[in-house]
């Protein structure tokens, strides 16, 4: 039977490709579509959704995967924004349940590579700094996707090394942001939709990995194998890596 596929954010510019890819494959079938002010949880009721797929904004992410879960639906979330301690509190609720589900700051299998990549490379070469651009439209600063590329790289290089020479900014943020363990920059900019790219420096050297995403296509093979792998998991991971 196909998988019963709510997507919540419909009316988005990443909810309606996801609408789009569900209505396509014939593993899953779209039973509803939500989005701002709809009645999430009764919907998921009256459909008998099994799994509910999320772009939405980041000022309602968190109280909307507290309901998908609530419910005891399977959460693949998109929407990005959540803190540390959000993310802990919902994975704590959904292993209370056994309840299988993902929050992904990036669905991207490239961007995915391009993440482990550089928190590899962060081994050898530990000065880092990170540079994301995203389109105009964009809720939040920094991206998701340059967050967990901070974590990963601070869960796997030495202590970061200090500069040769304390740089003093003359604006506050010309350095980046100084919140994670790696400086990230953020711009904003019409004409683009995703990219990133970490710069690593050594004794001589410079090493860049980056990704693009030149539509938003990219993202839907990670959503879809997202949806169909959720049923058989029994804790919410945090990151698509985490499920590959």
């Amino acid at each position: 039977m196909p998988i019963r596929v709510l997507v919540n954010g419909a009316k988005g510019r990443m909810g309606r490709q996801v609408v789009a890819a569900v209505t396509a494959d014939p593993d899953t079938e779209l039973v509803a579509q939500t989005d701002l002010g709809d009645d999430l949880a009764g919907t998921i009721a009256a459909t008998r959704t099994q799994v509910v797929v999320d772009f939405t904004h980041p000022s309602c992410a968190n109280d909307n995967a507290r309901t998908i879960i609530e419910t005891g639906v399977h959460p693949v979330i998109g929407t990005t924004g959540f803190t540390a301690e959000q993310i802990a509190a919902l994975q704590a609720q959904a292993e209370q349940q056994a309840l299988g589900g993902l929050i992904a700051p990036n669905f991207a299998i490239g961007a995915v590579l391009m993440m482990r990549f550089a928190a590899e490379a962060a081994r050898f070469l530990p000065h880092v700094e990170i540079i994301e651009l995203h389109h105009d439209g964009k809720a939040e600063a920094p991206s998701g996707t340059a967050i967990r590329t901070a974590e990963l790289i601070a869960a796997t290089r030495p202590e970061a090394p200090p500069p040769e020479t304390e740089s003093k900014e003359l604006a506050p943020g010309a350095r980046g942001t100084s919140g994670y363990a790696v400086p990230i920059h953020s711009v904003r900019l019409p004409g683009h939709v995703a990219h990133q790219e970490v710069i690593l420096g050594g004794l001589g050297e410079a090493l860049r990995i980056r990704h693009d995403s030149i539509s938003r296509e990219c993202f839907l093979p990670g959503v879809m194998m997202a949806v169909k792998k959720v049923q058989g998991l029994n804790r919410l991971y945090y990151g698509l890596d985490q499920i590959l």
